[in-house]
């Protein structure tokens, strides 16, 4: 499998809340991962506050859009903290320690993982999610959903049981 370090890392940047620093880092991202101009063009046309309040609109009042894989599955049930303990595990395992505000499964601190690491187990073992995920970005009609498509994009569709 090819690799795809670049985009897993740009992609996570584009997933997380449009600060000043998202909008600094806006050419970079855009010269780096050409898969997410789609997104990126339209974030740099779209007024800081606008992008803001369209990323909340979006991820933060329903879990609808969960950017928290583990959710997808899961739901918020007990097996969903044995699910979050095995992510911290493998991330420990790599001898990263997640230290971040958010829980270990947010999509952006996976996909930041598997930049770094070149590991994809948890990226393929919610590949299911992910294509959730899509679909309803998608059937909403937010820019976000080109993200997620640039990601899909580098998975397989269906689990062989090879590890990458």
């Amino acid at each position: 499998m090819p690799s795809f370090e670049v985009l897993y890392q740009a992609a996570a940047l584009c997933l997380t809340y449009p600060d000043d620093d998202f909008r600094a880092r806006l050419p970079l991202l855009r010269e780096a991962a050409p898969q997410l101009r789609e997104f990126t063009d339209h974030a740099a046309v779209t007024p800081p506050e606008e992008l803001a309040a369209h990323y909340v609109q979006v991820f933060d009042f329903k879990n609808r859009h969960s950017l928290y894989l583990t959710w997808w599955r899961d739901g918020d049930t007990r097996r969903r903290g044995m699910s979050l303990v095995r992510l911290k595990e493998l991330y420990r395992a790599h001898g990263l320690e997640f230290t971040g505000e958010e829980l270990p499964d947010f999509l952006p601190a996976v996909l930041e993982f598997s930049s770094r690491t070149g590991n994809l187990e948890p990226l393929l073992e919610h590949r299911d999610c992910l294509e959730q995920l899509r679909s309803r970005l998608t059937d909403f009609g937010t820019p976000y959903a080109s993200v997620l498509d640039a990601v899909c994009a580098t998975l397989p569709t269906a689990r062989t049981g090879n590890r990458p």
